[in-house]
C-alpha cells in the first residue's frame, strides 16, 4: 500500500510539474489565436474491455484540458480491430496532430504506424501498452507485478491445493505485450506448486472465447478436477465463471481477474470471482496526459517520467510504471471505496444486500 501510495504521489507530482511549465508556455490558458493551439488525439484500442471508454477516455481529456487550456483532443476507438487503428493513425498524421496518445491493438502489427507518426515529427505516447517503433513515451502499471498477484492470490485461495492442484490459465491476447507479462509474472509464482492442466490465449481478450475455452477445459478435465482459473482479466474471469456455472460446477473453484470492473468487484462480493487487481486509472491518467501535453508542446517528458523503459529496439524511453493493487473481498472497502470508485450503493444492488451484509460492507 505504500508503493501505490508513493506511486500516486510521483504522478500527481509529474503533473504538477507539466503544470508550471506549460503554464510558461505561449498561449497556455487560453484557445484565442490558432498558433497557440494543441490537437492530442486519443487512439483506444478496444470497447470489450469497459475501462478504455468509461474510466481512459474521459480521465485523459479531463487531464490534458486541466493542464493545457489551449488544448483540443480527438479521440477514436479500433473496437478490437488493427486495420481500423491503423486507418485512425494515418487520420492523425494526416491532420497535423502535435501527439498521439495510443493504446495498440497490435503492438506489432502498430509500429510501422508509429514510425509515420515519428516520420512526421508527431510524438507517440505508448499508452498502458509497450507498443514498437519510435514512440516518445510510455505509461503504464507494472504487467509483472500484475501477474505475480494474481498467481500469489490464487496459491493462497486454493489453500491445500496450491501443492500439486490443477489449474486452467486464461491468458489475454497474445498481440498485446501486457498480457505476456501477466503471464509470466503468473508463471514466476505458480510453476512448480501447481499443474496447469490447460492453457489458452485469447485474442482481443474476448470474454466469449473465455467461455468457450473453458467449456473445452471441463469437458477435457472434469468438472471436479479444475482447482483454480487463472483469468488475466475480470473480462475472461467472467467468461470462464459463466461457463464453469453452465456446468453445474459447485463450489466454484477460485477466479483471478485484472480492471476491477463494477461486475467483477460485484462478482466478488457474491462469491463467484476470488479477486481482481486494481489499477489506479486516474494517475495513470494523469501522467498520459502530462507526457502528452509536454510532448505536443515539444517539452522534454523527463519531467513527467519517474523511470526509462527498454523498447523491443533496444532504445531507452522515459516512463511511468505505477503499481497495482489487489483486491479481495475483505479489501474492496479499503480499497475501491475508500478512493472513490465505486460507492456501497453500487457494489451492493439489492441481489447481494445478504452477500454484502455478510461481508460487512453494509
Amino acid at each position: 500500500m505504500k508503493a501505490r501510495v508513493r506511486d500516486v504521489a510521483l504522478a500527481l507530482a509529474a503533473v504538477s510539474a507539466v503544470g508550471s511549465v506549460t503554464a510558461c508556455g505561449p498561449g497556455s490558458g487560453s484557445t484565442s489565436g490558432a498558433g497557440n493551439a494543441r490537437k492530442i488525439s486519443v487512439l483506444l484500442p478496444d470497447s470489450t474491455t469497459a475501462r478504455w471508454e468509461t474510466q481512459d477516455k474521459p480521465l485523459l481529456e479531463q487531464r490534458i484540458r486541466q493542464l493545457c487550456g489551449g488544448c483540443s483532443t480527438e479521440h477514436a476507438n479500433a473496437k478490437g480491430d488493427v486495420a481500423i487503428q491503423q486507418e485512425q493513425m494515418d487520420s492523425s498524421i494526416a491532420d497535423g496532430v502535435d501527439a498521439i496518445v495510443l493504446t495498440a491493438v497490435d503492438a506489432r502489427a502498430m509500429g510501422a504506424s508509429v514510425g509515420k507518426a515519428a516520420a512526421a515529427h508527431i510524438p507517440v505516447i505508448a499508452y498502458d501498452r509497450l507498443v514498437e517503433g519510435p514512440i516518445a513515451g510510455y505509461v503504464s502499471f507494472d504487467g509483472q507485478e500484475v501477474g505475480r498477484l494474481q498467481g500469489r492470490a490464487l496459491l493462497t485461495a486454493m489453500g491445500a491445493r496450491a501443492h500439486g492442484g490443477r489449474i486452467v490459465m486464461m491468458n489475454g491476447d497474445p498481440g498485446d505485450p501486457n498480457a505476456l507479462s501477466f503471464k509470466q509474472g503468473a508463471l514466476s509464482v505458480l510453476r512448480g506448486k501447481v499443474t496447469i492442466a490447460k492453457e489458452y490465449d485469447t485474442p482481443q481478450w474476448a470474454a466469449e472465447a473465455a467461455n468457450r475455452n473453458m467449456s473445452g477445459a471441463l469437458s477435457a478435465l472434469g468438472a471436479d478436477s479444475i482447482d483454480g482459473v487463472y483469468a488475466a482479466n475480470d473480462g475472461l474471469a467472467a467468461g470462464s465463471i459463466a461457463a464453469l456455472k453452465a456446468d453445474k460446477v459447485t463450489p466454484l473453484p477460485p477466479v483471478t481477474g485484472q480492471d476491477a470492473e463494477l461486475a467483477a468487484v460485484r462478482r466478488i462480493v457474491s462469491g463467484d470471482q476470488y479477486m481482481t487487481v486494481y489499477k489506479p486509472f486516474g494517475p495513470e491518467a494523469a501522467a498520459g496526459g502530462a507526457m502528452a501535453v509536454a510532448a505536443a508542446r515539444g517539452r522534454s517528458l523527463d519531467g513527467v517520467a519517474t523511470r526509462r523503459v527498454k523498447t523491443r529496439s533496444g532504445a531507452e524511453v522515459p516512463a511511468v510504471l505505477l503499481t497495482p493493487v489487489p483486491v479481495i473481498l475483505a479489501t474492496i472497502e479499503s480499497t475501491l471505496v475508500r478512493d472513490g470508485v465505486y460507492t456501497l450503493e453500487q457494489l451492493c444492488p439489492p441481489p447481494l444486500a445478504g452477500d454484502c451484509r455478510k461481508a460487512g460492507l453494509t
